[in-house]
């Protein structure tokens, strides 16, 4: 009997008749012998609608009360989801139950909405599943040592999932979502792109943390510390297929590198719109000037994306990088207020209309000249490029955000991926 944690996304949930199917999926795999934990989203927009009643009331503030109460209130997304599937479960003759995050418990960090996981404790859970129920589990929460509700983050319900299965050390984590599988790109940028049946968990989290919306970072980050084997598949597909073909279905995010893969120079092309660019201009050219810049940008818990430093002229230099789009208005007072008068610098600026486009692939690794594959198209579509990251097995450029599908397609088309197999 294997021990198997399903995640269920906001659109899977989206309704009372998607979650009866959901509930029909997962006694179908209990019923096969399985032991199921289940993790699921709130229902589709459920989240997003009880930000913005909290914002209508007051849309200023940002203090550390403030993001608790934000907590408190996102949380009653997952918990309702997670009661009403355990409900359907029953109606199914298939004994289950639900926990909030606090009550597993799940204990994390006390960073408000965007709190991480520190332990879990899986004592209670496991004496369910051994009485032969399944387990439904509210994700994207958790409680800190004060005991107050904390979340994870947006997309937060994938982390939660994959700390639930490397906890319980399961066998798989399946992450269910409204597509079946992780693509070479969006397939509504590029009708082409083709499903990836594997993908290395170095290229997943790379494409993660590059755009891609099919999985949270945070949850690929896990897989890869605690090893713990995923597939991403569809919902929407009918909850009485084979089991057995259902296991082997959308994408496997593995942890070997075979032959297969390494054919493959490129094997995917990610994006971001929600990137914004932040310069400060006109710093004197010194040791130390960028922990100057980024340290109080850090401590404010603002996450830093793609860096660029100019080269020095007449002692001075400018200095520039990208934050989420969330975060640019806050970056920029912060710049302005505390960073800018101690530096001496002359300006600070904003650009919101840039986004990220960048090419993925352990195959990079043994192949040279791919990156200078990637400016030459961008070059003949007359695409500018502003910035550019790298590493291993990845480039990423910023250009100015009405390129992006231009950019996307081009690339796609120029390194294969309309001819890769599905």
């Amino acid at each position: 009997m294997a021990l198997f944690v399903h995640k269920y996304g906001g659109t899977s949930m989206g309704s009372t008749e998607r979650i009866r199917n959901v509930a029909k999926r997962v006694a179908k795999w209990a019923r096969a012998g399985h032991q199921v934990v289940v993790v699921p989203s709130a229902m589709s927009g459920e989240t997003n609608r009880l930000l913005a009643l909290a914002k209508e009331l007051t849309p200023a503030h940002a203090n550390t009360a403030y993001f608790r109460e934000l907590d408190m209130l996102a949380a009653t997304g997952e918990q309702a989801s997670s009661a009403l599937l355990a409900i359907a479960l029953q109606s199914e003759g298939m004994p289950a139950v639900s926990y909030t995050g606090w009550q597993v418990p799940i204990r994390t960090d006390s960073s408000y909405t965007k709190a991480r996981i520190e332990s879990i404790d899986d004592k209670r859970v496991r004496a369910d599943l051994d009485a032969g129920r399944v387990v439904i589990i509210t994700g994207f929460q958790g409680i800190d040592d004060e005991g107050h509700i904390t979340t994870l983050g947006r997309g937060g319900s994938d982390t939660s999932a994959v700390a639930v299965a490397a906890a319980m050390k399961a066998s798989e984590c399946l992450i269910y979502t409204d597509v079946d599988g992780v693509y070479t790109t969006d397939p509504r940028v590029v009708p082409q792109a083709t499903r990836l049946k594997t993908v290395s968990f170095e290229e997943m989290l790379e494409m993660a943390s590059l755009g891609s919306k099919v999985l949270q970072i945070r949850s690929v980050e896990f897989a890869g510390k605690y090893k713990v084997p995923m597939r991403v598949l569809s919902s929407f597909t009918p909850w009485d297929i084979d089991i057995n073909e259902e296991a082997a279905s959308g994408t496997l995010i593995t942890f070997e590198e075979d032959e297969q893969m390494e054919q493959a120079v490129v094997s995917g092309i990610a994006f971001n719109r929600d990137e914004t660019k932040i310069s400060v201009l006109g710093v004197p050219d010194k040791p130390g000037i960028a922990y100057q810049i980024l340290g109080p940008v850090a401590d404010a818990n603002i996450e830093v994306d793609v860096i660029i430093q100019n080269i020095s002229k007449d002692g001075r230099t400018d200095f520039s990088f990208t934050v989420n789009h969330n975060d640019h208005t806050r970056t920029l007072e912060l710049l302005r207020e505390k960073v800018v008068p101690q530096l001496g610098a002359l300006e600070v600026v904003g650009d919101t209309a840039i986004c990220k486009v960048s090419i993925v692939g352990i195959g990079m690794r043994s192949h040279v000249g791919v990156a200078a594959k990637m400016f030459r198209v961008l070059s003949e579509e007359g695409i500018n490029i502003q910035m550019i990251s790298t590493s291993e097995i990845k480039t990423s450029v910023v250009i100015e955000d009405k390129y992006l599908e231009l950019a996307v397609r081009a690339l796609h088309k120029a390194f294969d991926l309309d001819q890769s197999a599905a």
